[in-house]
């Protein structure tokens, strides 16, 4: 039988055990970080009716694998189904169906893997994990939450190992109300021109504005407001200052001022008004969210969100909400990619038992059952080899100490083999440093 060659499917990405102990230390933090905010946990079904998924977000027909059985009689009736590439939409179909069971305003987060069929590239897969929050309400939402979906991003990102992030924030009814002030009608092809800013350039934005409909005049408009970027509230000033007026201005305006104060008064630094920020997806009617890493702006955004008004109605009910989405492995991708994080070891083990001789292994595999008891992760030596050779077995993994059982009426001993120290011990009392006890993700 000759050899079986497997080759990797690109887009679908697959982590080594140290890779994925930081992947997992990011998704705990996250976790943690959404409880400690008071976000409670769900999880949707990874299919939705290909209908649904065509419904919403832009050009998500491109994109969306559908679900069929390969043995299937009718193949018909399972081309209806389609994996979710993105969590807003299930939730939001979620909310209307468990309308009658939830408290409101309703507020979660979900942490799970989407599907989406774009060619794979460096930061951008075709399988990947994001995480979820949101807060929903009965026929409106307070604007206040708003303001606190990017406070608990910030909250994340400060307690994360990968530097300064910053949020960048706008409301759409800025540009939308500014448009419509200078004559524009095409509210929602004009943003999705100056939404390809960073893309493409502020010339090439202007030509395609003109090839629209736009004045040259009503282009540099556009291209003069999208330039306006500020850490605190002077950008309404200097919106103002551009000597346009609409009442729909005026409302984006005082909501983006009040997320920009939450942010001053809570997480200083975290947040900056960048008013090009306008977010593709045709569902997001006010505030609106994306997060670059500070010194790495080209890898673009790994964390957006935004209000909608209208994404979840049942015909006689609209559910208004607002969220954000961190993309994990968009985020872990370029970090572990570049080299900039690592773990301090491939395994959560920070104790090797050492096994003396075979005869002996249970009172090898007693001391690691004593050390688990009291939250030391352990493993025992796979084979009773010599003492050079278990060692080695650790040092090849990261395990700071090894454990050597005593025999013949001597002790316990343990060894910590990075600076060759070692001390009489006893299984019920010793415990490594704080440091050693799970594995650390330090930054290259």
């Amino acid at each position: 039988m000759g050899r079986v060659k497997i080759s990797p499917i690109s887009g679908f990405p697959e982590y080594l055990p140290a890779e994925r102990i930081v992947e997992q230390h990011f998704l705990d933090v996250i976790r943690e970080t959404f409880e400690l905010h008071g976000f409670p946990s769900i999880e949707t079904r990874a299919v939705e009716p290909v209908e649904r998924l065509l419904g919403k977000g832009g050009d998500a027909d491109k994109e969306i694998y559908a679900v069929s059985r390969l043995a299937a009689e009718d193949s018909a009736a399972d081309a209806e189904l389609g994996l979710h590439f993105d969590l807003t939409v299930p939730f939001a179909r979620y909310v209307l169906e468990n309308a009658g069971h939830l408290p409101f305003p309703f507020r979660r987060h979900q942490i799970q893997k989407v599907w989406r069929g774009e060619r794979p590239q460096e930061g951008r897969y075709r399988e990947f994990t994001q995480a979820d929050i949101d807060v929903v309400d009965v026929g409106a939402l307070a604007p206040h939450f708003e303001a606190e979906m990017p406070l608990v991003v910030a909250e994340v990102f400060r307690r994360l190992p990968i530097g300064p992030m910053v949020i960048q924030v706008n409301n759409r009814k800025i540009p939308e109300g500014f448009y419509l002030g200078l004559g524009i009608e095409d509210v929602t092809g004009t943003l999705r021109i100056v939404d390809k800013l960073d893309k493409i350039g502020p010339a090439k934005v202007a030509d395609a504005l003109v090839d629209a409909g736009c004045t040259e005049e009503q282009a540099a408009r556009c291209l003069a407001l999208a330039e306006i970027r500020s850490e605190d509230l002077s950008f309404v000033e200097r919106v103002r200052a551009l000597g346009v007026e609409h009442p729909i201005l005026d409302e984006g305006l005082e909501a983006l001022g009040a997320v920009i104060q939450a942010g001053l008064d809570n997480a200083p630094g975290a947040m900056v008004a960048d008013l090009k920020i306008a977010r593709g997806l045709d569902y997001y009617t006010g505030t609106v969210y994306e997060t670059q890493l500070v010194g790495y702006e080209s890898w673009g955004s790994f964390c957006s969100g935004g209000r909608y008004d209208s994404l979840a109605s049942d015909g006689r009910t609209t559910y208004p909400g607002v969220g954000i989405s961190i993309g994990v492995s968009r985020l872990l991708g370029l970090l572990l990619g570049k080299g900039l994080l690592k773990a301090s070891r491939s395994t959560p083990a920070c104790v090797l038992v050492a096994v003396n001789d075979e005869a002996s292994r249970r009172s090898s595999t007693r001391v690691a059952t004593a050390l688990r008891g009291r939250g030391i992760p352990c493993e025992v030596a796979p084979a009773a080899a010599k003492f050079g050779k278990q060692i080695r077995y650790a040092e090849r993994r990261g395990i700071p100490y090894v454990w050597f059982p005593g025999g013949g009426g001597s002790g316990d001993q343990v060894k910590d083999i990075r600076s060759g120290d070692q001390v009489d011990a006893d299984g019920s009392t010793w415990s490594p440093p704080a440091e050693d006890l799970a594995p650390q993700i330090v930054r290259a």
